[in-house]
């Protein structure tokens, strides 16, 4: 269906081309951003979004936000943002593949590995290997330092995540992740021994209003919930939790599970240096993660077994509470 009065001269989708458009009846209340999705479905919503952002895109003239709703005869015009050219070097990155087909991959991410290029990081990437693996992934998602990313993992995170190798799916997991209808299970290592044995935490996180590095609990952060219950407890006072994440903020369960006053082991931006005990990184594995395929509606369902370092970890500490008892009998 057509859904615009008057077609644009060129692809709305080709960047750069300027294009226009009509409300019509039918779609009078529709946010801009959503209006934007319907007639230019070529188009990366981040790209969208971009365009809107910085005044690409105007209605009737004016500069609005992707939350406008749309009136009746009201005249969308303008072009698409250009996303600054990255040249990425495809590099053979060692990662495990859980799953593929023609339309996306499930992985599973060492730690220390970074997910995407950043400023003056252009290499050594997980992007960086995915490039390697599969080139036309390039490009995919609109953003050309992040193809096919559809959420990520903090650099010393390990675990699962799905990347998607075409157009349409990424747009279509994204869109599972906003609506949370994908399960994300992780494991922690957490200090001392949790008084309460399971829990759910609702506080919404922001970027932290001084150290611009790190997240917070704000009371205009975004909506954040997290569910945890105890696995195992140990006596050298740390407990190993499970956690199952209702959304994806950034640092999400380091934030949440510091306001406890239990922060991750190994984390040194959240738990302030606390105990002698030395880890590798901060104790945190994206374990579990189940979603429904964007293009055959199939239930997929994926486990990751724990990294060898922190499993490890977990064995040391297995054995002093073992030696621990012994040494109370």
């Amino acid at each position: 269906m057509n859904h615009s009065r008057c077609e644009p001269s060129v692809a709305p989708s080709s960047s750069g081309h300027r294009f226009i458009f009509h409300v019509t009846a039918e779609l009078t209340g529709c946010r801009l951003d959503h209006f934007l999705v319907r007639v230019i479905p070529g188009a990366s919503r981040s790209v969208l979004a971009e365009s809107v952002r910085v005044g690409l895109i105007l209605v009737d003239g004016r500069q609005r936000k992707s939350s406008y709703c749309l009136k009746v005869e009201e005249c969308v015009a303008g072009t698409l943002s250009v996303a600054p050219a990255m040249d990425l070097l495809p590099e053979q990155i060692p990662f495990e593949i859980l799953f593929e087909d023609l339309h996306l991959l499930v992985l599973s991410k060492p730690p220390g590995l970074v997910v995407h290029p950043g400023s003056g990081n252009q290499t050594g990437t997980l992007v960086n290997g995915l490039l390697y693996h599969c080139q036309a992934i390039a490009g995919v998602g609109g953003d050309a330092a992040r193809p096919g990313i559809v959420h990520r993992l903090d650099k010393d995170t390990s675990g699962l995540m799905v990347v998607a190798k075409e157009e349409g799916t990424h747009r279509r997991l994204v869109d599972a992740f906003k609506t949370r209808m994908v399960n994300k299970h992780y494991l922690a290592l957490l200090h001392g021994i949790l008084e309460q044995k399971a829990g759910r935490i609702v506080a919404p996180i922001g970027r932290h209003p001084v150290h611009r590095q790190k997240m917070a609990i704000l009371e205009n952060g975004r909506f954040a919930v997290t569910n945890w219950q105890v696995v195992q407890e140990f006596s050298a006072g740390f407990s190993l939790v499970r956690l199952h994440i209702e959304t994806g903020r950034t640092h999400q369960i380091r934030v949440h599970m510091a306001s406890l006053g239990h922060p991750v082991a190994g984390d040194t931006l959240y738990s302030g240096g606390r105990g002698k005990r030395k880890f590798p990184r901060q104790m945190l594995h994206s374990a579990q993660l189940g979603f429904v395929h964007p293009v055959t509606g199939e239930d997929l369902a994926f486990s990751a077994p724990l990294w060898s370092d922190f499993a490890l970890i977990l064995d040391q500490l297995v054995t002093e509470s073992q030696q621990e008892r012994r040494r109370r009998l």
